[in-house]
């Protein structure tokens, strides 16, 4: 049988460690062994951080994937819907609607004639 030593720890931290011990280990013993085990294979200091907790990184990702999709919408507004309109326009094949050049004028506008429903629209205008 092994011998037992006594260790002094403070009441609080004492109880911490039972409560911690019972829950996860089936003695005091094996749960110490266990964290010292832990410590030692993995090199590394329990007054050591080990990086970024879960919440962090998944606040991060999140960061990020918003990101992604607000690139993602920008580049469906600038590139995709244009692209895909002047596709569109050429597998129909239609023609376009001929606009009028700025300095091409109206004959009307030459001979100085106005049309009735231009002169009912400026009587409504100045009525108004």
């Amino acid at each position: 049988m092994d011998s037992f030593k006594g260790i002094r720890f403070k009441k609080e931290t004492a109880k911490r460690f039972q409560t911690f011990s019972r829950t996860h280990f089936k003695s005091h013993t094996e749960a110490m062994a266990t964290m010292l085990d832990f410590f030692f294979y993995n090199e590394i200091s329990p007054k050591e951080k080990l990086g970024p907790t879960g919440r962090t990184i998944e606040a991060k990702l999140l960061k990020r994937i918003n990101a992604v999709i607000a690139i993602m919408r920008v580049v469906e507004k600038t590139q995709t819907k244009p692209t895909v309109a002047m596709l569109s326009a050429l597998f129909e094949q239609t023609e376009p609607v001929e606009k009028k050049l700025i300095l091409e004028k109206n004959r009307s506008e030459e001979m100085g004639q106005v049309r009735s429903r231009e002169k009912d629209a400026v009587i409504n205008n100045t009525q108004k």
